[in-house]
C-alpha cells in the first residue's frame, strides 16, 4: 500500500500595503510657497502698475492746479492741500481756439485714415486669402516687405510728390500718407485672420449661390469683427499720437493737437496751464476708443493663437 502524501496547503501571502491611487495632496510647505509666490507676483504687478500710472496721475493733477502752484511745488502736494484743485485751466483750454481747432483737425485726419485703412485692408486681405490670381503669394510677400520701410525714408520723396500734385500742407496729404503706411500691416493682419475661416463654410456659401460681394459682406466681415476692431484701434492710436508726419505735411495754420501742444513749449518756459490740460484731453479720446473696443481688441489678438 502506497503511502499517500498530503500536500501542504500554502500559507496565504501577506497582503501588500495599499497605495493611494488619487493625486498626491500638496504638503503644507508647498502650499505656503505657492501662496507666497502668487502674492509676490501680484504685489509686483501692482507696483509696476502704479509706476506706469504715475505720469498720467501727475499730468491730471498738474492740469487741475494753477500755474503759480505748479511753479512752486510738485503735483503730489495736492494730497496735503486739495484746495489747489481748480478747473480754470480746462476752461482756458476750451476757450482757446488754437487747441480746440487742433483737436478738430486731429479728428479730421484720424477718422478718414482709420476708416480707409480698415476698408482697403479688409478687401485686400480677403483677396489674398480666398481669391486666386496670378502671383498672389509674391504680391503678398511684397506687401509684407513694405512693413520694414521706415517712415523717415519716405518723408523727402513724398514731400516732393505732394508739392508737385498740390497735397503738401493739406489734410488730404496727411491722410494719404497715413493710409499708405498703415495698409501693409492692415493687409497682413486681415489676410491672416480671414485665412482661418473654415473652407467648408466658404464652399457652402458658394453652393448656396453667394457671389464674392455677398460672401464678403455676409460671411467674412461678421466673422472678422475682432480683427477689424484690433486694426481700427492700432491705426487710430498711431495716427492720433503722430507728430512727425504732422510736422512735415500738416497745414501750419490748423495743425493736429500734437503739433499744437509742441508749439506751447518755449525756449525759456512753457504754457503749463495750456499744455497740461491739453495733453490730458488729447490722451482721453484714444483711451476712450481703446476701452470701448477692448473686448474685441483682445479677441482679435488671441484669434491666431487658438483654433
Amino acid at each position: 500500500m502506497s503511502a499517500s502524501t498530503t500536500a501542504a496547503r500554502p500559507e496565504p501571502d501577506e497582503a501588500a500595503p495599499s497605495r493611494p491611487t488619487g493625486p498626491r495632496r500638496p504638503s503644507p510647505g508647498s502650499r505656503l510657497a505657492a501662496r507666497l509666490s502668487g502674492g509676490l507676483v501680484q504685489f509686483a504687478l501692482v507696483v509696476v502698475g502704479l509706476f506706469w500710472l504715475m505720469p498720467t496721475v501727475g499730468l491730471l493733477l498738474s492740469s487741475l492746479r494753477a500755474p503759480g502752484d505748479i511753479a512752486e511745488s510738485g503735483w503730489w502736494t495736492v494730497f496735503t492741500a486739495p484746495a489747489q484743485l481748480t478747473l480754470e485751466n480746462y476752461r482756458g483750454v476750451l476757450e482757446d481756439g488754437a487747441i480746440t481747432g487742433s483737436l478738430l483737425s486731429t479728428v479730421a485726419i484720424t477718422v478718414p485714415a482709420t476708416v480707409l485703412v480698415i476698408v482697403i485692408g479688409s478687401l485686400a486681405g480677403y483677396a489674398f486669402a480666398w481669391l486666386e490670381f496670378p502671383g498672389r503669394d509674391w504680391w503678398f510677400v511684397l506687401v509684407v516687405a513694405l512693413l520694414a520701410v521706415p517712415v523717415q525714408v519716405a518723408l523727402v520723396p513724398v514731400s516732393e510728390l505732394f508739392g508737385w500734385v498740390g497735397l503738401f500742407e493739406t489734410t488730404a496729404g496727411v491722410v494719404l500718407f497715413h493710409v499708405a503706411f498703415g495698409l501693409p500691416f492692415a493687409v497682413f493682419l486681415m489676410r491672416n485672420f480671414f485665412a482661418q475661416i473654415p473652407k467648408e463654410l466658404m464652399e457652402a456659401a458658394r453652393l448656396d449661390g453667394a457671389g464674392e460681394v455677398r460672401l464678403f459682406t455676409r460671411v467674412v466681415l461678421p466673422l472678422g469683427g475682432p480683427a477689424i476692431a484690433s486694426l481700427g484701434i492700432f491705426q487710430f492710436l498711431w495716427v492720433w499720437n503722430d507728430m512727425l508726419v504732422a510736422l512735415v505735411f500738416a497745414d501750419s495754420d490748423s495743425p493736429p493737437v500734437t503739433v499744437a501742444l509742441q508749439q506751447q513749449v518755449r525756449q525759456f518756459g512753457n504754457n503749463i496751464d495750456i499744455l497740461a490740460p491739453g495733453a490730458f484731453l488729447s490722451m482721453i479720446i484714444p483711451l476712450a476708443v481703446f476701452f470701448a473696443f477692448q473686448r474685441q481688441f483682445v479677441s482679435g489678438l488671441m484669434s491666431g493663437a487658438v483654433k
